[in-house]
Order: C-alpha cells, then structure tokens, then sequence
C-alpha cells in the first residue's frame, strides 16, 4: 500500500524500461508485439480502491452470471464489462477520496488514495472480476450439481453441505494451481494466448499513444464497442434469425435429408452461418485469441468428423441405429425413436431400479452425440501421449534442476524482484480442501454416494490430468475436457449411483477447468509484473466471495421460483428452463444412472467405441517420428492430435455451425491479417476481440433487463432462427414422431 517511489526506486524503475537485450525477449512473436517488456515498480497494487472496486465486480459479476445460468437462452458476461466499468469508478475515487495517511497499531501506514488510478490495481480488480466468471458463468459446474440434485432429482440437499461442495471445488483447483505454477506460468513457452486480448486492452486504456496514422487504440475500442453494442440489438432481439442463417432448409422446405444436412441448430450446418459475436464465441471462446495454428487443427479434426464420419456413420452405414433417432440432438431416447423418461427407472435412494430398466428398455443417443462421446474417449488418451512425447523431456528437466528455468525471458527477469508466493501457502489451502471433502463424504454419506476412497481416487485423477490438458491450452488456447472420462470411470466403480457420478466429475475434472483458469490469471499477472503475493491474496479473496454469493444466488432461486428447471410443470413461455443444467442431469442418467457397462460393455450399443482409447494414445506417435525425422520441418510439431480431436468436442449443445464459424474468422485474422497486414493486428487484434466482447455483454445485459425480463418478446418470421423443423425427423422405416413423415 506505499504510495509513490524514492528517487532511488524511480531509478530502478527507469534502469528496468530500457530496451531489453535481443537474447532476453520473448520468442513467442504474438507475445514480443504485444505485451510491455518494462515494468515500474513503485506502483502501488492491493489499494482501498482495488479492494473496493475489485470485491464490487466479483460480487455483481457473480450474482448475474448465476442469475442467466437458470434461463432458456443463459448469457455468461464476461469481465470485460466489469473491466471497463472500473477504469472511470477508478479515476473517480483517485480525484475524490482523501491523500490522507492513515497509521495502524504505529507500524503500517497507508492511504485511501495513495495517487493516480494505475494498471497494476486495474489488473487487481480485473482478477477478482474473473472469479465470478469462472465460477458463475460457463457452465457453472459446482451449481450444476447442486441444481441437479434439488431440482431434478429432488433432495434435500443440506446449505452447509452445498457451500462446502462450491468452495472446496475451488480451492481444491487453486492448490493444484499453485503446485503446477513452474511448469504452466514460468516457462516462457507456456504463452496463455487468451490473455494477450486482456494485455492489449489495458494498454489500450492506460498508454498514452503518440499521434500516428488511424485510431489510437482506445479511440478503436471505444468505436467498435459501441458498433457491437448496437449491431447485437438485431440477433440479440429484432432479427435473432442471423445467429443461424440456415439458406439450405429455405431452398429444400419439405426434404428431410436437405434440413439435416443444412439446419444449423439440428444438422450438419453445411451452408449454415452466424453473423453473431455470441455464437461465433459461444463455445471456444474468441477465434482472434486463438493462434492459427491451433485454429487449423481444429478445421482438420471438424472437417473429418461433420463431413465424413458423421454422414457415413449415418447414411451409409445406419451405425448405432442411428436412423431412428435426430442426426443431431442432446435428447435421450427409447428403441422406438421417443424420448426416455428416466423417471420410470429411478428408486426413491436415487439408485438405479433395475427390474424397471430392464422392462423400460435400453437408452440410445442420438449419432452425433454418440460420435462425441467417442472423441472423448480418444481425445484423453492422445493428451496423455503428446504431452508425454512433445513436453516430456522439458518437464523431466524442470523437475531435475529444483524447477529453475535456466534461460528467462525478459517478463521472468522483471518478475524475479518480486517475493514469490511460498509453495506452503497453497498446500496447506490444498490438504485443507481435501480435508474437508472427505469429511463431507462421512457426514453426508447418503446425499453424495461418493465414499472417501472415491474422493480420493477423483483428487489422483485430477492431479494426474491438469498439466498434461494445462500444456495443450497454454501453448494452443484450446482445453481438451476429460469430463466424460471421469465419469466413465466412476460408472463402472459405482453403477447406479448418479448423485456420486456427479460428485466424482466435479472434484475429479471442474477442479482441473479451475486450476487453469487460476493459471491463466497467473499468467496475466506475470506479464503485467503483478507481486505474486498481491495475486494469492486476490484470487483467494475473490474465490471465497464469488464461491459463498454463488451458491446464495443459486439457493434462493432454486426456493423462489416454482418448478424451476421443470419444463412440463412450467407456464409454456416460462423463462427458467435451465437448459445447460438438463445436459449436466442427462450426464448423470447415462454415466451415473444406467452406467457405460450398460451402454459401452460387452454386449452395450456402443461397446465399438472403446477402442477410441487405444487409438487415441497411438495417433499422436507417428507425428512425434516425424518430428524427429525432420527436424528441420517446423510445421510438423504443429499437428495437434488432442486439438484436431477437439473440433469434435462440445457438440451438442455446440452446433457444427458454431464452430465452423469461430473457424473462419480465426483464420481471417490470425492468418491472413496476421501475415499480411501485420502492423494492424500488433495494434488492433486483441482490442478488437476485447470491443466485440464487452458490446455484446453490455447490450445482453440492457435487453434482458429493459424487454425479455418484462416478456417483451417479438414473434415473427425472423424471430425464429433456424427454420428447419424437418430437421429433427429420424429416416428409419416404421419411427413416429409427431410432427414427422412417417417412411415405408
């Protein structure tokens, strides 16, 4: 809490923004044009106002986010609204709060207003606001669980019970991240390409720029802001056919096979586009962070799964039975094409009844999805073997020289000044998380069915998984999921028993999503020259906070709002539908329930899928023999196979046209402007990404607030994206649906 620097400081300061050595930079390109290589370190960090500011955004960031997560159309806002909004709340407080010194206990003095707003508490508050992305928004795993378990299968969940299962979750990722740091943070080839966006913007708003040809790049921001902000009023509310323009189903109205292939919410997408930012990012987050590299994986692993094995699986080969059911859907059917109402195969303990299974039928899924699951299974194993291959020996060298980089980059240089935050502090968080897990399993034994031993056996596998999957999104920005892993392995230690399915995903794979997010903060810090000690605090301070207002917000609505997450017991045009929340309970049905003995053993509909693992962990060998053989060949260590299996991954309840598109305008930026008009995407790429973001999140925000909350919705034919009701027709002989022709 100093306020401003001794001369000998300033000094310092100066000495450190000298231009730094050519051998010093940093070899990532993307990171050596974009991130400062200077630091002053006189600036004060963790003031009244970032604590005030920061805990503000962490609290309003988590409330919305948990708010949205519950309706039929959920909007996860990023902290890139808060981000902004802190940059004039700042500038108020400095221009208008007291320079006073206070005194306390006559050892440590401090100021309300130790001077000018500046970066580094900005990057403070940015971290505490990410808390409450990343535990309120996406997908919010830890109240997935919770909402499940109360709203689905109808316990009586205990409060305390549930806090510990959100904030252990939490802090569990965080111990793991603080383990991992030397490895995923320090190294210079662990480049974290989402965090350029967040460097880019906050140059943008706090570097005066000399006068140049074109937009500085907060007078850029500012522009495409307020062109996002109101160009998303038309696929936000006037004319949401533009998130999925599906031209195919308009040409071919009445042929089945034509609004498979074409439909971009329930086919192929093929023709399909969004003129959407929302759904464009929706599900890998924004293209113009992602290197191209990483981008044309995962074209090669789409265009090989929704063009080829997908239509071949389907038309030619009828695999899986997959006729009966959609080409495309998250929905759970009967052998007769119908949907399966699991209710009737449920005992009042929330196990498995199996006389009534075996009377009910089996459960299929529809081909895609199915596919997907596969992927899942491959995409494990080969993040396991590249890793292993292609990271292995820096890793063992880590490890064998006390984990010190022996050649540092600049950033590493600037951070070394800085006391490092004790490897105790973060162990004790971790032994104390599983602490309490495992006495949560004793006391509340029948509301988790998760025993002890299986928590424990959920710690070794994430413990096990998070470098490996923590490599692949450090140096490629995609994050290979495990999800159905963990699960798979749970279901056949604990069939029956969907709750403890549940739990085992959460402590076994969402700690892992994280420890990366905790990572990627890190990350963030280490190149803004945030103390590392400044970051402990504020992400442990926003993790506790976000965690605890997280779970309120979830547990009053859950008690407010009647029949939430029912859709039959619901009005018809009811909000609270909580769709993402019916994927985490149709996990639960089929991992948990009715288990993958049943559907992926000897004798299951989709036991052929199995191999995926063996094949998975063979595929990425034959590129790292390449790599060996040619050395020279640099594009060669570039083929990914856990990121080509990941143009898979998602779908549903991503669509093909979701990510189709987020292909596209990956590629136009980060090659095509990258290569050719370079010194534009220096200046302007990631702010542009950064505008796209915070105008859509901000006009999300005022649309739902000022018409779609007050029920204000329009009806007409542009409301209705999409337009392709034959979509979702099965085309086996003999399958009625309604709504469906009926074939011979």
């Amino acid at each position: 809490m100093n306020s401003k620097g001794t001369p000998g400081a300033a000094a310092a300061a100066e000495k450190l923004n000298e231009e730094p050595p050519t051998e010093e930079r940093c070899p990532v390109e993307e990171v050596a044009l974009v991130v400062p290589e200077t630091d002053d370190p006189t600036l004060p960090v963790m003031t009244f106002r970032a604590w005030v500011l920061g805990l503000t955004s962490c609290t309003i960031l988590i409330f919305l986010n948990t708010f949205f997560i519950y309706r039929t159309q959920p909007l996860t806002i990023s902290a890139i609204l808060m981000q902004i909004a802190a940059l004039p709340a700042g500038k108020f407080m400095a221009a208008t709060l007291p320079t006073k010194q206070y005194t306390v206990f006559g050892r440590w003095s401090f100021s309300l207003n130790p001077g000018p707003f500046n970066i580094k508490e900005h990057v403070i508050i940015t971290v505490m606001a990410n808390c409450g992305v990343s535990i309120g928004g996406g997908d919010a795993y830890s109240i997935g669980a919770i909402t499940v378990m109360k709203a689905y299968y109808k316990q009586s969940l205990n409060f305390l019970c549930a806090l510990l299962i959100v904030l252990t979750t939490q802090i569990l990722g965080y111990g793991w991240a603080g383990m991992l740091r030397k490895y995923l943070v320090d190294p210079v080839q662990m480049w974290w390409p989402s965090n350029l966006a967040q460097v880019s913007l906050f140059r943008a708003l706090h570097e005066k720029e000399h006068k140049t040809k074109g937009l500085t790049r907060m007078k850029f921001f500012l522009v495409f802001m307020a062109a996002s902000f109101a160009y998303y009023l038309f696929p936000g509310y006037l004319f949401p056919i533009l998130t999925f323009f599906s031209w195919v189903c308009w040409a071919w109205p009445h042929s089945i096979t034509a609004q498979q292939i074409g439909s971009g919410y329930h086919g192929l997408g093929v023709g399909a586009f969004t003129l959407d930012w929302a759904g464009i990012s929706a599900y890998h987050g924004s293209p113009l962070v992602t290197p191209f590299s990483s981008i044309l994986n995962v074209a090669i692993g789409f265009v090989m799964f929704i063009y080829i094995i997908v239509p071949l699986c389907y038309w030619k080969f009828d695999t899986f039975d997959s006729r009966k059911f959609p080409i495309f859907s998250n929905q759970l059917f009967t052998s007769s094409g119908h949907k399966y109402d699991t209710t009737k195969i449920l005992t009042p303990q929330y196990d498995l009844n199996i006389p009534a299974y075996e009377k009910y039928g089996k459960l299929y899924l529809s081909p895609l999805f199915a596919l997907s699951i596969g992927s899942g299974f491959a995409r494990f194993t080969a993040t396991l073997t590249h890793v292993a291959l292609f990271h292995g020996s820096d890793i063992f060298k880590q490890s064998k020289s006390a984990v010190k980089n022996v050649s540092l980059d600049i950033h590493a240089k600037l951070m070394k000044r800085y006391k490092e935050v004790p490897q105790y502090w973060f162990l004790v968080l971790l032994i104390g998380s599983i602490a309490l897990s495992l006495m949560m399993s004793f006391i509340w034994k029948e509301d988790v069915q998760l025993p002890w031993w299986g928590m424990l056996f959920a710690f070794g596998l994430a413990w096990i998984v998070t470098l490996p999957i923590g490599v692949i999104q450090a140096t490629t920005n995609q994050q290979p999921g495990y999800d159905i892993i963990a699960q798979f392995i749970i279901g056949y230690i604990l069939p029956g028993k969907p709750i403890a399915n549940l739990l085992f995903k959460i402590y076994g794979r969402i700690s892992t999503i994280h420890a990366l997010s905790f990572l990627a903060d890190l990350k963030l810090g280490h190149y803004m020259k945030i103390p590392p000690r400044c970051m402990f605090v504020a992400q442990l301070v926003g993790t506790l906070v976000s965690g605890t207002v997280n779970l309120a917000v979830a547990w009053w609505m859950l008690g407010s709002v009647e029949n939430i997450c029912d859709v039959e017991a619901l009005h018809p045009e009811s909000p609270w539908t909580c769709p993402k929340f019916r994927v985490t309970f149709d996990a639960s049905v089929i991992w948990g329930l009715i288990g993958p003995e049943r559907l992926f053993g000897p004798g299951g509909m989709y036991q052929n899928l199995v191999w995926l693992f063996l094949i998975g962990a063979f595929l990425p060998v034959p590129v790292w023999i390449l790599s060996k053989i040619f050395p020279n060949k640099k594009w060669i260590p570039l083929i990914n196979i856990p990121v080509i299996s990941y143009g898979f991954a998602g779908m549903p309840p991503a669509t093909p046209t979701n990510i189709a598109s987020w292909i596209v305008t990956g590629t136009i930026f980060n090659y095509f402007v990258f290569n050719y008009r370079k010194t534009w995407w220096q200046k302007y790429n990631y702010v542009l990404s950064a505008a796209l973001d915070a105008g859509t999140a901000f006009m999300g925000v005022l649309l739902f607030f000022a018409l779609q909350n007050e029920g204000k919705n329009l009806k007409w034919w542009g409301s209705e994206p999409d337009h392709c009701p034959l979509a979702s027709c099965p085309t086996a002989p003999g399958i009625v649906v309604e709504g469906c022709p009926v074939f011979k």
